[in-house]
């Protein structure tokens, strides 16, 4: 059964300590009962945080390739929405409204299309759910 919608910005924060909260940590533990989908902008947004860290210094190679082997051991499911789909067009008209980008539209677009709350830290995102009727995961539940 799939719960919920997953963006990176809450992936992220799995791999780095600083960033983590409850919040986050709830999401991962709620992995444990059902499984999540995000869209396949995800897996390379994931990938650009490791490499970007990688070039700050602030993970090494293994470090990186630990979190992924670890990341794909979870039960994410990815969907393709940038390929020529009627979808796309929805993330684009989503973006538009929203003040999004259309990485971010995604997962909205996604979280829309299947009924499912999105877990998301970023604000922007948030208030779109918010604005778009789609519920936010809380606390490791639909919000």
């Amino acid at each position: 059964m799939t719960g919920f919608v997953l963006d990176a910005s809450v992936t992220m924060a799995w791999c780095f300590e600083a960033q983590s909260d409850d919040y986050c940590r709830s999401i991962l533990d709620a992995l444990g009962d059902c499984r999540a989908i995000a869209p396949d902008i995800w897996i390379l947004e994931v990938l650009n945080a490791l490499v970007v860290a990688e070039r700050k210094r602030r993970l090494r190679a293994e470090q990186s390739d630990a979190f992924l082997e670890n990341l794909w051991r979870l039960p994410i499911d990815v969907e393709s929405v940038a390929a020529r789909t009627p979808w796309s067009s929805e993330v684009l008209r989503l973006a538009r409204a929203n003040g999004l980008s259309s990485y971010d539209a995604a997962y909205l677009e996604l979280a829309r299309r299947k009924s499912l709350p999105l877990a998301t830290r970023d604000g922007a995102l948030r208030r779109a759910a918010n604005r778009s009727g789609v519920q936010l995961f809380l606390d490791g539940s639909p919000g």
